[in-house]
């Protein structure tokens, strides 16, 4: 048995919550919002995230940043905008064995850093990224799902595989923190695109080549960073995107599809209620392209979309009149000596 501490009382982290406590482990669930804390403890259930999912009675709901000391896992549940500041937070509380786990997806939008960097910058203990197909949905309903686990510490993501892995959650492990990390936030992006793909009521032929080039720009990026390439076929990778961009769960495919039925960027957030993480994943993903000096066309129009507000079905026209190209594209993958190689996407 583990004492875990769950920071962020949103849809995954409850879930996730839940899915521990049901395995015998000591779970406490953390938020900064004292009317989160005292709804949740009323009440054992988050109606509006996850409405029918009770929460045990034994597991901890606290306001309490401390409940982070003294365990085994702490998981930051958090937007990935307000990641930074929970591990300054949390930084005097943990020991340097305790192992966090990030669930959060996203690039920090001021440095272009992801979450796996800014934990090993503020915490001086094991960090790990737990990532893939993992609507909170199913999570808390007990339903079959599998994720990866990532860090550069093998013995930390084996450490959570055999930690939290049970019958209904498979766990995977994976060294490529940079590809797990890029496939979980820049698929976001893609999701957004998606969306939009269903409110301009464009077919399944466009929506399945959307997502099958818009991996292939994630996976350009991705590279030239310093990912593997096998990543992107992997959960991480194709395994989120699918999800995302197909299951009604997405927040981001939501908020998309109101966009493409003409709403702004800002009025689509507003309705879904939520955290939308595409909305500053694209501009991230914007700015690492042109500072890569990798070609993103899918993200470039979605970035226009968003911030410039082009029209989504103008949009659609110039990525449809782009110059041919062929499928197989070249990808950098040197640092240094800036070498090719082809791939088929």
């Amino acid at each position: 048995m583990a004492r875990i501490a769950i920071l962020g009382a949103g849809g995954f982290g409850i879930s996730l919550g839940v899915l521990f406590n049901s395995e015998g482990h000591e779970v406490s669930i953390w938020s900064h919002r004292a009317q989160a804390v005292e709804m949740l403890v009323s009440e054992r259930e988050h109606k509006k995230l996850l409405p029918g999912i009770r929460i045990p009675d034994d597991i901890v709901i606290t306001g309490d940043i401390a409940c982070a000391a003294h365990k085994d896992i702490v998981v930051i549940a958090t937007p990935s905008k307000a990641v930074r500041e929970t591990c300054k937070l949390i930084a005097p509380l943990l020991d340097k064995n305790t192992t966090a786990v990030c669930i959060s997806k996203g690039l920090e939008q001021e440095t272009l850093k992801d979450m796996y960097e800014i934990m090993t910058e503020e915490l001086s203990c094991h960090a790990v990224i737990l990532s893939g197909p993992s609507h909170a949905e199913e999570v808390g309903r007990g339903e079959v799902t599998t994720v990866v686990a990532a860090s550069k510490n093998r013995k930390a993501a084996e450490y959570i595989q055999h930690t939290l892995m049970n019958n209904v959650f498979r766990i995977y492990v994976s060294d490529d923190v940079v590809g797990v990390e890029l496939g979980g936030s820049l698929k976001n992006v893609i999701a957004l695109a998606a969306g939009i793909c269903d409110g301009l009521g464009l077919g399944d032929n466009a929506k399945a080549a959307l997502m099958t080039r818009g991996l292939a720009e994630i996976a350009r990026l991705g590279v030239a960073m310093g990912g593997k390439q096998e990543t992107f076929a992997g959960l991480s990778g194709v395994g989120d995107l699918i999800v995302t961009c197909t299951s009604m769960h997405s927040r981001n495919r939501r908020a998309g599809i109101l966009i493409g039925k003409g709403a702004t960027a800002e009025q689509a957030v507003e309705q879904v209620g939520m955290t939308v993480e595409g909305i500053g994943s694209t501009k991230t993903a914007y700015l690492l392209a042109e500072k890569m000096g990798v070609e993103m066309p899918i993200t470039q129009q979605m970035y226009k979309v968003i911030f410039e507000n082009k029209s989504a079905r103008d949009a659609v026209k110039e990525l449809m009149g782009r110059p041919g190209k062929s499928e197989s594209e070249p990808t950098w993958i040197g640092d240094d000596k800036k070498e090719y190689i082809n791939i088929q996407l």
